[in-house]
């Protein structure tokens, strides 16, 4: 790690070098985004001049620092093979065994409940962060790029340029160990989080109407939950047994209970609940959260009262998600990561959408770096970007009284998956998100997903209502693994295509998509004739048909009105 020593003799080194000076952008803020985003500039065009301003002194501490620790598949490949850290990733972080989901409310007996994962990894990787370790490894990657990082250093205010001429420079002041200076930059990011500092210059907040709130805390060792069971079948269900890799959601009605494992020989524990059924004053305190936890997940609240699991810090944070008016201006300046917007954590999404927006940034500097006018992309960039928080955010707002759903929340969860993996994901690993010629002849493609996820979620809300909130009998575990085409969406994240072999395997994943869509409403309507289905069999009319795309036991126990429909098999 770096020492306190080295970090104050870089820190006066940096701010020498750039003291009233002038360089080609400036960041503000340098946690996860901003310090990204540097160094992915400076990888596409090394003669650029960077300052990084952070007000936070590095090294920062390991475990106890920020959250956002789990990373999924866009957000791993960015930081993997984007930025190349896939070295400092295997060795210094947790390869994470996929989500895992149980349904576990009020239950002693998790080994009874319902289990959501994989058996074994599947092929495209992804981490679990230990944010503190991860920040101090990129805050010394990006000085040895020759980047100036400006930790301890605090914003004073900023001036905008006036104009967008070819000359104009945005001005910020800030004072560092005492002294108080200034930097001009031709571009300006916002990169610092919540704080927002040009979101709320600008006056570009917008709030959501997603009510959700959280509550975390990190405590010294592992939580492994294998040890909630002495039933060696169960805990062999996975090779290799290691469920403390992922990340662990126990969900409830309204809410989800996460654990992850940090590489610092930590874990990091939290609750996020929908605002209307569990009020944050019930759980904004260590003792408030152990109650609540007591009553919701009372294994989970045993494990983790051990002596052993010393308590290390305790935060919460309400009304956590929000949206933006502006992320990206033709006067040069744009907001990334958590200064702009922010979804829900339930499928860890925060890491991919710094990885699209900053990518997005970096095109609209080269553009401008070449002389070429980049302001209509600056426009179509922020309607994409916009457009895929929006899609996103449908996932979770209204979504949270089904989390406890063991009939319906699987399925729910196999369709969010698909979704992602269908369109966004491979078009962000195939270096084509910002394709706009690709994106064009995608442009069908998209309308149909999103408008078939539009009409997938309120039935799977319904559904679950409907299905009520009796638990299923105990069933095999609902392992991803085996289900091949889920499998193979996965795995195809990593093949290099060319244009034509990407657009038919994006096309055929939409395909599977109206398929699954199918079959879900199909079952939906089996056990339910009178749910509302949002028009899916139309939209999914031209899918073929095929086998089951899941195996009988995924769907709610057929027994009574409720029973899986026929489907015509594949000849």
């Amino acid at each position: 790690m770096q020492t306190a020593a080295h970090s104050t003799d870089a820190r006066g080194s940096d701010a020498d070098a750039v003291a009233g000076a002038g360089v080609d952008v400036a960041i503000l803020g340098g946690g996860l985004a901003g310090l990204t985003l540097a160094m992915q500039l400076v990888q596409r065009d090394p003669g650029l001049r960077i300052a990084i301003i952070e007000r936070r002194r590095h090294p920062v501490v390991e475990a106890a620092f920020k959250v956002g620790e789990s990373v999924v598949e866009i957000g791993a490949h960015y930081f993997s093979h984007v930025l190349g850290l896939r070295e400092h990733l295997d060795a210094q972080q947790i390869r994470k065994y996929g989500f895992r989901f149980f349904f576990s409310e009020g239950r002693q007996d998790i080994d009874r409940c319902s289990e959501v994962g994989v058996s074994r990894a599947l092929p495209t990787p992804s981490w679990q962060i230990d944010r503190g370790r991860f920040e101090n490894f990129l805050g010394e990657r990006v000085r040895s790029l020759g980047i100036a990082f400006l930790d301890g250093a605090v914003v004073l205010g900023i001036d905008l340029a006036e104009t967008c001429s070819s000359d104009a420079r945005h001005r910020v002041s800030y004072e560092c160990d005492g002294v108080a200076t200034h930097i001009e930059a031709r571009w300006l990011v916002d990169a610092s989080g919540r704080s927002g500092l040009l979101k709320r210059k600008l006056g570009l907040a917008q709030p959501n109407d997603h009510d959700a709130n959280a509550v975390w805390w990190r405590v010294q060792g592992i939580v492994d939950p294998n040890d909630w069971s002495d039933d060696p079948q169960w805990r062999g269900r996975c090779d290799p047994p290691d469920r403390w890799r992922s990340t662990n959601h126990m969900c409830g009605p309204g809410y989800w209970f996460w654990l992850i494992p940090l590489a610092s020989g930590s874990h990091s524990l939290g609750i996020v609940c929908d605002a209307r059924l569990h009020p944050l004053e019930t759980m904004n305190s260590h003792a408030k959260a152990m109650d609540w936890l007591r009553a919701h997940q009372p294994k989970v609240a045993a494990c983790i009262e051990a002596p052993a699991h010393t308590l290390q810090d305790f935060l919460f944070l309400r009304n956590f998600s929000y949206g933006c008016k502006q992320v990206f201006s033709r006067e040069r300046w744009a907001l990334t990561g958590e200064a702009g917007l922010f979804l829900d954590p339930f499928y860890s999404p925060g890491s991919d959408f710094i990885g699209i927006g900053n990518t997005y940034i970096c095109e609209l500097i080269k553009k401008d770096r070449a002389g070429e006018d980049f302001a209509p992309l600056a426009a179509i960039y922020q309607q994409l970007y916009f457009s895929f928080y929006e899609n996103t955010l449908t996932l979770y707002q209204d979504q949270y009284p089904m989390f406890g759903s063991d009939a319906v929340m699987p399925l729910k969860v196999i369709w969010d998956y698909t979704f992602y993996w269908a369109l966004l994901a491979p078009l962000f690993f195939a270096d084509r998100l910002a394709d706009l010629g690709m994106l064009a002849r995608l442009r069908g493609e998209f309308a149909t997903a999103s408008a078939l996820n539009v009409a997938m979620q309120p039935l799977l809300r319904d559904w679950a209502a409907r299905a009520g909130d009796a638990p299923e009998a105990p069933r095999p575990m609902l392992d991803q693994v085996h289900i091949d085409w889920f499998h193979e969406l996965n795995r195809a994240l990593r093949d290099d295509s060319d244009d034509a072999a990407l657009m038919q395997r994006l096309r055929g994943n939409v395909l599977l998509m109206k398929q699954l869509a199918r079959e879900l409403s199909g079952c939906a309507r089996a056990g339910f004739p009178a749910i509302e289905t949002g028009g899916i069999d139309a939209m999914s009319a031209d899918a073929p048909q095929r086998a089951p795309m899941l195996p009988p036991h995924w769907y709610p126990a057929a027994s009574g009105d409720q029973a899986m429909p026929p489907l015509t098999p594949i000849t």
